[in-house]
Protein backbone atom coordinates (compact mmCIF):
# COMPACT_ATOMS: atom_id res chain seq x y z
CA UNK A 1 0.00 0.00 0.00
CA UNK A 2 1.63 3.34 -0.97
CA UNK A 3 1.96 5.89 1.79
CA UNK A 4 -0.23 8.96 1.41
CA UNK A 5 1.74 12.21 1.16
CA UNK A 6 0.03 14.82 3.31
CA UNK A 7 2.61 17.43 2.30
CA UNK A 8 1.39 17.90 -1.26
CA UNK A 9 0.70 21.51 -2.26
CA UNK A 10 2.65 22.79 0.75
CA UNK A 11 4.65 26.02 0.43
CA UNK A 12 8.25 25.81 -0.78
CA UNK A 13 9.52 27.07 2.59
CA UNK A 14 8.85 24.45 5.23
CA UNK A 15 10.58 26.05 8.21
CA UNK A 16 11.96 29.44 9.23
CA UNK A 17 13.83 30.05 12.49
CA UNK A 18 14.58 33.71 13.23
CA UNK A 19 16.92 34.92 16.00
CA UNK A 20 15.91 32.18 18.40
CA UNK A 21 17.24 32.35 21.92
CA UNK A 22 17.02 29.70 24.62
CA UNK A 23 18.38 30.30 28.10
CA UNK A 24 18.06 29.35 31.74
CA UNK A 25 17.86 31.77 34.65
CA UNK A 26 20.85 31.60 37.00
CA UNK A 27 21.96 33.75 39.94
CA UNK A 28 24.77 35.11 37.73
CA UNK A 29 22.25 36.02 35.00
CA UNK A 30 20.81 34.11 32.06
CA UNK A 31 22.74 31.06 30.89
CA UNK A 32 22.28 31.06 27.10
CA UNK A 33 22.34 27.78 25.19
CA UNK A 34 21.23 29.42 21.92
CA UNK A 35 21.39 33.10 21.00
CA UNK A 36 20.39 34.54 17.63
CA UNK A 37 20.03 31.17 15.91
CA UNK A 38 18.47 31.50 12.44
CA UNK A 39 17.87 29.07 9.59
CA UNK A 40 15.46 28.18 6.78
CA UNK A 41 14.49 24.80 5.38
CA UNK A 42 12.86 24.38 1.95
CA UNK A 43 10.94 21.56 0.35
CA UNK A 44 13.19 18.85 -1.08
CA UNK A 45 16.14 19.56 1.23
CA UNK A 46 18.11 17.51 3.72
CA UNK A 47 19.89 19.97 5.99
CA UNK A 48 22.43 19.02 8.65
CA UNK A 49 23.15 20.73 11.98
CA UNK A 50 26.79 20.23 12.88
CA UNK A 51 28.65 21.58 15.87
CA UNK A 52 30.75 20.76 18.88
CA UNK A 53 29.33 19.75 22.25
CA UNK A 54 27.67 22.78 23.82
CA UNK A 55 26.51 24.27 20.52
CA UNK A 56 22.83 23.63 21.28
CA UNK A 57 22.14 21.34 18.28
CA UNK A 58 19.71 19.07 20.10
CA UNK A 59 18.14 22.01 21.94
CA UNK A 60 17.42 23.71 18.60
CA UNK A 61 15.86 20.51 17.26
CA UNK A 62 13.59 20.22 20.32
CA UNK A 63 12.51 23.84 19.90
CA UNK A 64 11.56 23.12 16.28
CA UNK A 65 9.69 19.99 17.38
CA UNK A 66 7.69 22.14 19.80
CA UNK A 67 8.87 20.10 22.79
CA UNK A 68 10.29 23.20 24.52
CA UNK A 69 9.69 26.92 24.04
CA UNK A 70 12.24 29.56 23.00
CA UNK A 71 13.20 32.38 25.36
CA UNK A 72 13.07 34.75 22.38
CA UNK A 73 12.87 34.88 18.58
CA UNK A 74 10.37 33.12 16.32
CA UNK A 75 9.89 29.72 14.71
CA UNK A 76 7.53 29.45 11.72
CA UNK A 77 6.37 26.13 10.28
CA UNK A 78 4.57 26.28 6.91
CA UNK A 79 4.28 30.03 7.27
CA UNK A 80 2.62 30.01 10.70
CA UNK A 81 4.15 30.66 14.15
CA UNK A 82 4.97 27.42 15.93
CA UNK A 83 3.30 27.02 19.33
CA UNK A 84 3.90 23.56 20.71
CA UNK A 85 4.09 20.30 18.72
CA UNK A 86 2.76 20.78 15.18
CA UNK A 87 0.89 18.36 12.94
CA UNK A 88 3.20 17.11 10.22
CA UNK A 89 6.42 17.27 12.27
CA UNK A 90 7.90 13.93 13.35
CA UNK A 91 11.12 13.14 15.19
CA UNK A 92 13.57 10.22 15.30
CA UNK A 93 15.70 10.12 18.43
CA UNK A 94 19.21 8.80 19.09
CA UNK A 95 17.90 6.10 21.42
CA UNK A 96 15.29 3.69 20.11
CA UNK A 97 12.70 4.50 22.82
CA UNK A 98 10.38 1.61 21.92
CA UNK A 99 7.72 0.14 24.21
CA UNK A 100 9.25 -3.25 25.12
CA UNK A 101 5.85 -4.82 25.85
CA UNK A 102 4.49 -4.00 22.36
CA UNK A 103 5.21 -5.76 19.08
CA UNK A 104 6.75 -3.96 16.11
CA UNK A 105 3.29 -3.41 14.62
CA UNK A 106 1.87 -2.14 17.91
CA UNK A 107 4.85 0.21 18.42
CA UNK A 108 4.32 1.73 14.99
CA UNK A 109 0.56 2.02 15.55
CA UNK A 110 0.95 3.70 18.97
CA UNK A 111 1.25 7.26 17.65
CA UNK A 112 -1.76 6.84 15.36
CA UNK A 113 -3.81 5.47 18.23
CA UNK A 114 -2.98 8.58 20.27
CA UNK A 115 -4.24 10.68 17.33
CA UNK A 116 -7.55 8.81 17.35
CA UNK A 117 -7.06 7.05 14.00
CA UNK A 118 -9.43 4.09 13.53
CA UNK A 119 -8.09 0.56 14.12
CA UNK A 120 -8.41 -0.43 10.45
CA UNK A 121 -6.60 2.65 9.13
CA UNK A 122 -3.96 2.35 11.87
CA UNK A 123 -3.16 -1.18 10.76
CA UNK A 124 -3.04 -0.29 7.06
CA UNK A 125 -0.73 2.69 7.59
CA UNK A 126 1.50 0.87 10.07
CA UNK A 127 1.94 -2.12 7.73
CA UNK A 128 2.77 0.25 4.86
CA UNK A 129 5.43 2.01 6.98
CA UNK A 130 6.89 -1.30 8.16
CA UNK A 131 7.08 -2.53 4.58
CA UNK A 132 8.63 0.73 3.37
CA UNK A 133 11.40 0.68 5.99
CA UNK A 134 12.29 -2.96 5.30
CA UNK A 135 10.82 -4.73 8.33
CA UNK A 136 8.31 -6.97 6.54
CA UNK A 137 8.01 -10.26 8.41
CA UNK A 138 8.84 -8.76 11.81
CA UNK A 139 5.41 -7.27 12.58
CA UNK A 140 4.82 -9.65 15.51
CA UNK A 141 8.37 -9.46 16.92
CA UNK A 142 9.13 -7.68 20.20
CA UNK A 143 11.97 -5.14 20.54
CA UNK A 144 14.09 -7.60 22.56
CA UNK A 145 14.16 -9.89 19.50
CA UNK A 146 15.57 -7.18 17.20
CA UNK A 147 19.09 -5.94 16.56
CA UNK A 148 19.94 -2.29 17.19
CA UNK A 149 19.60 -1.45 13.51
CA UNK A 150 16.19 -3.10 13.29
CA UNK A 151 14.99 -1.30 16.42
CA UNK A 152 16.01 2.01 14.87
CA UNK A 153 14.10 1.05 11.71
CA UNK A 154 11.02 0.69 13.92
CA UNK A 155 11.74 4.23 15.16
CA UNK A 156 11.80 5.46 11.56
CA UNK A 157 8.57 3.61 10.71
CA UNK A 158 6.89 5.13 13.78
CA UNK A 159 7.90 8.61 12.58
CA UNK A 160 6.88 8.01 8.95
CA UNK A 161 3.48 6.48 9.73
CA UNK A 162 2.04 9.89 10.64
CA UNK A 163 2.87 11.11 7.08
CA UNK A 164 5.04 14.03 8.24
CA UNK A 165 5.95 17.02 6.14
CA UNK A 166 9.12 17.62 8.19
CA UNK A 167 11.29 14.87 9.66
CA UNK A 168 13.65 15.83 12.49
CA UNK A 169 16.48 13.42 13.33
CA UNK A 170 18.63 13.74 16.45
CA UNK A 171 21.83 11.75 15.81
CA UNK A 172 19.74 8.78 14.63
CA UNK A 173 22.70 6.57 13.69
CA UNK A 174 25.10 7.29 16.56
CA UNK A 175 23.95 4.37 18.74
CA UNK A 176 24.56 1.86 15.92
CA UNK A 177 27.72 0.04 14.87
CA UNK A 178 29.52 1.42 11.81
CA UNK A 179 28.21 -1.11 9.27
CA UNK A 180 24.60 -1.03 10.48
CA UNK A 181 24.60 2.78 10.49
CA UNK A 182 25.95 2.87 6.94
CA UNK A 183 23.28 0.44 5.70
CA UNK A 184 20.47 2.42 7.32
CA UNK A 185 21.80 5.75 5.98
CA UNK A 186 22.03 4.34 2.44
CA UNK A 187 18.56 2.79 2.61
CA UNK A 188 17.06 6.04 3.84
CA UNK A 189 18.77 8.04 1.08
CA UNK A 190 17.56 5.55 -1.54
CA UNK A 191 13.97 5.99 -0.35
CA UNK A 192 14.42 9.78 -0.35
CA UNK A 193 15.90 9.83 -3.87
CA UNK A 194 13.10 7.59 -5.16
CA UNK A 195 10.54 9.94 -3.54
CA UNK A 196 9.07 6.96 -1.67
CA UNK A 197 8.92 8.85 1.62
CA UNK A 198 5.98 11.05 2.66
CA UNK A 199 8.32 13.76 3.99
CA UNK A 200 9.13 17.02 2.20
CA UNK A 201 12.22 18.08 4.18
CA UNK A 202 14.68 16.62 6.69
CA UNK A 203 16.67 18.36 9.43
CA UNK A 204 19.33 16.12 10.98
CA UNK A 205 21.56 16.76 13.97
CA UNK A 206 24.87 14.93 13.66
CA UNK A 207 28.32 14.99 15.20
CA UNK A 208 29.82 13.11 12.26
CA UNK A 209 31.29 15.39 9.56
CA UNK A 210 31.43 12.62 6.95
CA UNK A 211 27.81 11.68 7.65
CA UNK A 212 26.76 15.29 7.09
CA UNK A 213 28.60 15.51 3.75
CA UNK A 214 27.29 12.06 2.73
CA UNK A 215 23.62 12.86 3.41
CA UNK A 216 22.94 16.59 3.31
CA UNK A 217 22.26 19.25 0.68
CA UNK A 218 23.37 21.99 3.07
CA UNK A 219 25.29 21.91 6.34
CA UNK A 220 24.83 24.53 9.05
CA UNK A 221 27.76 24.78 11.46
CA UNK A 222 26.88 26.04 14.93
CA UNK A 223 29.21 27.93 17.24
CA UNK A 224 29.37 26.99 20.91
CA UNK A 225 28.35 28.64 24.19
CA UNK A 226 25.97 30.05 23.09
CA UNK A 227 24.99 28.33 19.85
CA UNK A 228 24.22 30.18 16.65
CA UNK A 229 24.73 29.40 12.96
CA UNK A 230 28.26 30.55 12.13
CA UNK A 231 28.56 28.99 8.65
CA UNK A 232 26.32 27.61 5.91
CA UNK A 233 28.02 25.13 3.59
CA UNK A 234 26.32 23.87 0.40
CA UNK A 235 27.11 20.27 -0.57
CA UNK A 236 27.32 20.18 -4.41
CA UNK A 237 27.46 16.40 -4.93
CA UNK A 238 24.64 14.32 -6.38
CA UNK A 239 23.45 11.11 -4.72
CA UNK A 240 24.80 8.47 -4.47
CA UNK A 241 28.02 9.96 -3.09
CA UNK A 242 31.50 8.49 -3.03
CA UNK A 243 33.37 9.02 0.24
CA UNK A 244 36.71 8.38 -1.51
CA UNK A 245 36.14 11.09 -4.14
CA UNK A 246 38.90 13.74 -3.69
CA UNK A 247 36.28 16.53 -3.81
CA UNK A 248 34.30 14.79 -1.03
CA UNK A 249 37.43 14.52 1.11
CA UNK A 250 38.34 18.17 0.48
CA UNK A 251 34.92 19.30 1.68
CA UNK A 252 35.25 17.17 4.84
CA UNK A 253 38.67 18.74 5.47
CA UNK A 254 37.27 22.24 4.88
CA UNK A 255 34.50 21.70 7.44
CA UNK A 256 37.00 20.45 10.02
CA UNK A 257 39.06 23.59 9.36
CA UNK A 258 36.04 25.84 9.93
CA UNK A 259 35.14 24.04 13.14
CA UNK A 260 38.69 24.37 14.47
CA UNK A 261 39.31 27.96 13.40
CA UNK A 262 41.86 29.49 15.72
CA UNK A 263 40.18 31.46 18.54
CA UNK A 264 40.91 35.14 18.77
CA UNK A 265 43.98 36.20 20.76
CA UNK A 266 41.69 37.75 23.40
CA UNK A 267 39.72 34.51 23.79
CA UNK A 268 42.87 32.43 24.17
CA UNK A 269 44.36 34.91 26.64
CA UNK A 270 41.19 34.72 28.69
CA UNK A 271 41.24 30.93 28.79
CA UNK A 272 38.95 29.00 31.12
CA UNK A 273 37.10 30.61 34.02
CA UNK A 274 35.76 29.11 37.24
CA UNK A 275 32.31 28.79 35.65
CA UNK A 276 33.48 27.29 32.33
CA UNK A 277 31.80 24.08 31.22
CA UNK A 278 34.32 21.24 30.94
CA UNK A 279 33.87 18.01 28.95
CA UNK A 280 34.46 14.63 30.56
CA UNK A 281 37.62 13.75 28.68
CA UNK A 282 39.69 10.94 30.14
CA UNK A 283 43.42 11.40 30.70
CA UNK A 284 43.90 8.14 28.80
CA UNK A 285 42.31 9.70 25.70
CA UNK A 286 44.47 12.82 26.01
CA UNK A 287 47.60 10.75 26.50
CA UNK A 288 46.66 8.50 23.57
CA UNK A 289 46.10 11.47 21.24
CA UNK A 290 49.38 13.09 22.33
CA UNK A 291 51.26 9.84 21.68
CA UNK A 292 49.60 9.39 18.28
CA UNK A 293 50.41 12.91 17.10
CA UNK A 294 53.98 12.71 18.46
CA UNK A 295 54.71 9.40 16.69
CA UNK A 296 55.51 8.83 13.00
CA UNK A 297 54.21 9.68 10.47
CA UNK A 298 52.92 12.85 12.16
CA UNK A 299 55.96 13.99 14.15
CA UNK A 300 54.02 16.49 16.26
CA UNK A 301 51.55 17.83 13.68
CA UNK A 302 48.51 15.99 12.33
CA UNK A 303 45.44 16.57 10.18
CA UNK A 304 42.31 16.18 12.37
CA UNK A 305 40.14 14.48 9.70
CA UNK A 306 42.93 11.93 9.14
CA UNK A 307 43.31 11.37 12.91
CA UNK A 308 39.53 10.94 13.19
CA UNK A 309 39.52 8.28 10.47
CA UNK A 310 42.58 6.49 11.89
CA UNK A 311 41.27 6.37 15.46
CA UNK A 312 37.57 5.95 14.46
CA UNK A 313 36.62 9.07 16.41
CA UNK A 314 33.77 11.44 15.59
CA UNK A 315 33.50 15.19 16.15
CA UNK A 316 31.96 14.92 19.63
CA UNK A 317 34.69 12.44 20.61
CA UNK A 318 37.71 14.11 19.01
CA UNK A 319 37.13 17.85 19.47
CA UNK A 320 36.71 17.83 23.28
CA UNK A 321 39.98 15.88 23.63
CA UNK A 322 41.87 18.23 21.30
CA UNK A 323 40.28 21.31 22.89
CA UNK A 324 41.21 20.26 26.45
CA UNK A 325 44.77 19.55 25.30
CA UNK A 326 44.83 23.12 23.97
CA UNK A 327 43.47 24.63 27.20
CA UNK A 328 46.00 22.62 29.21
CA UNK A 329 48.81 23.89 27.01
CA UNK A 330 49.76 20.54 25.44
CA UNK A 331 48.56 21.31 21.91
CA UNK A 332 47.42 24.01 19.53
CA UNK A 333 44.34 23.35 17.39
CA UNK A 334 43.65 25.46 14.31
CA UNK A 335 42.44 25.19 10.72
CA UNK A 336 41.85 21.45 10.91
CA UNK A 337 45.28 20.61 12.34
CA UNK A 338 46.56 19.70 15.80
CA UNK A 339 50.13 20.66 16.74
CA UNK A 340 51.87 19.56 19.92
CA UNK A 341 53.49 22.28 22.03
CA UNK A 342 56.84 21.74 23.77
CA UNK A 343 55.09 20.52 26.96
CA UNK A 344 53.00 18.19 24.77
CA UNK A 345 56.14 16.73 23.21
CA UNK A 346 57.69 16.31 26.67
CA UNK A 347 54.56 14.55 27.89
CA UNK A 348 54.88 12.07 25.00
CA UNK A 349 58.50 11.32 25.99
CA UNK A 350 57.97 11.08 29.77
CA UNK A 351 57.28 8.04 31.92
CA UNK A 352 54.16 7.65 34.08
CA UNK A 353 55.23 9.62 37.17
CA UNK A 354 56.83 12.43 35.16
CA UNK A 355 53.61 12.71 33.12
CA UNK A 356 51.52 12.98 36.28
CA UNK A 357 53.72 15.78 37.64
CA UNK A 358 53.64 17.72 34.34
CA UNK A 359 49.87 17.24 34.05
CA UNK A 360 49.37 18.50 37.64
CA UNK A 361 51.34 21.68 36.90
CA UNK A 362 49.31 22.42 33.76
CA UNK A 363 46.00 21.50 35.41
CA UNK A 364 46.51 23.89 38.34
CA UNK A 365 47.80 26.66 36.06
CA UNK A 366 45.12 26.44 33.36
CA UNK A 367 41.92 25.05 34.95
CA UNK A 368 40.68 27.50 37.62
CA UNK A 369 38.21 24.99 39.08
CA UNK A 370 40.99 22.52 39.90
CA UNK A 371 43.11 25.24 41.54
CA UNK A 372 40.09 26.51 43.49
CA UNK A 373 39.22 23.05 44.85
CA UNK A 374 42.80 22.57 46.07
CA UNK A 375 42.85 26.05 47.65
CA UNK A 376 39.55 25.47 49.46
CA UNK A 377 40.79 22.12 50.77
CA UNK A 378 43.96 23.78 52.11
CA UNK A 379 41.83 26.28 54.02
CA UNK A 380 39.24 23.84 55.40
CA UNK A 381 39.59 22.13 58.80
CA UNK A 382 40.77 18.58 58.28
CA UNK A 383 41.46 19.43 54.62
CA UNK A 384 38.09 17.97 53.59
CA UNK A 385 35.05 19.40 51.78
CA UNK A 386 31.78 17.90 50.51
CA UNK A 387 31.12 17.68 46.78
CA UNK A 388 27.99 19.81 47.18
CA UNK A 389 30.20 22.74 48.30
CA UNK A 390 31.63 23.02 44.76
CA UNK A 391 28.59 21.82 42.82
CA UNK A 392 26.39 24.57 44.24
CA UNK A 393 28.94 27.20 43.25
CA UNK A 394 29.08 25.88 39.69
CA UNK A 395 25.28 25.86 39.43
CA UNK A 396 25.40 29.67 39.58
CA UNK A 397 27.04 29.56 36.14
CA UNK A 398 25.94 26.27 34.56
CA UNK A 399 22.86 24.08 34.25
CA UNK A 400 22.62 21.38 36.93
CA UNK A 401 23.69 18.61 34.55
CA UNK A 402 26.57 20.68 33.13
CA UNK A 403 27.78 21.51 36.66
CA UNK A 404 27.74 17.81 37.57
CA UNK A 405 29.59 16.86 34.40
CA UNK A 406 32.18 19.61 34.86
CA UNK A 407 32.91 18.56 38.43
CA UNK A 408 33.18 14.90 37.43
CA UNK A 409 35.73 15.87 34.76
CA UNK A 410 37.92 17.76 37.23
CA UNK A 411 37.64 14.96 39.80
CA UNK A 412 39.08 12.50 37.28
CA UNK A 413 41.87 14.86 36.23
CA UNK A 414 42.69 15.74 39.85
CA UNK A 415 42.90 12.08 40.83
CA UNK A 416 45.24 11.35 37.91
CA UNK A 417 47.43 14.33 38.81
CA UNK A 418 47.26 13.39 42.54
CA UNK A 419 46.42 16.96 43.57
CA UNK A 420 43.47 15.82 45.71
CA UNK A 421 41.47 12.69 46.58
CA UNK A 422 37.77 12.05 46.16
CA UNK A 423 35.62 9.45 47.93
CA UNK A 424 32.58 8.56 45.85
CA UNK A 425 30.82 6.88 48.82
CA UNK A 426 30.93 9.94 51.09
CA UNK A 427 30.96 12.37 48.10
CA UNK A 428 33.81 14.28 49.69
CA UNK A 429 37.13 15.74 48.57
CA UNK A 430 40.24 15.54 50.69
CA UNK A 431 43.84 16.67 50.52
CA UNK A 432 46.57 14.19 51.33
CA UNK A 433 49.48 15.40 53.44
CA UNK A 434 52.11 16.95 51.18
Amino acid sequence: MPMHNSALNQPDEILRVTNVRRGFKKSQGELLVLDGASLTLKSGEIVGLLGRSGSGKSTLLRLIAGLIEPSGGEIEYLGKPLTGPAEGVAMVFQTFALFPWLTVLQNVEAGLEALGVSARERRQRALAAIDLIGLDGFESAYPRELSGGMRQRVGFARALVVNPTLLLMDEPFSALDVLTAETLRTDLLDLWSEKSLPIKAVLIVTHNVEEAVFMCDRILVLSSNPGRVMAEIPVPFKHPRNRLDPAFRRLVDDIYARMTARPSADAMRKGLTLGSWLPEVSTNLMAGLIETVAAPPYGGKADLPEIARTLHLEVDDLFPVAEMMQYLGFADVREGDILLTQPGKKFAEYGTQERKKLFAEHLLRNVPLAAWIKRVLHERPGRRAPRVRFEQELEDFLSDSAAEQTLDAVINWGRYAEIFSYDDQSEAFSLEDD
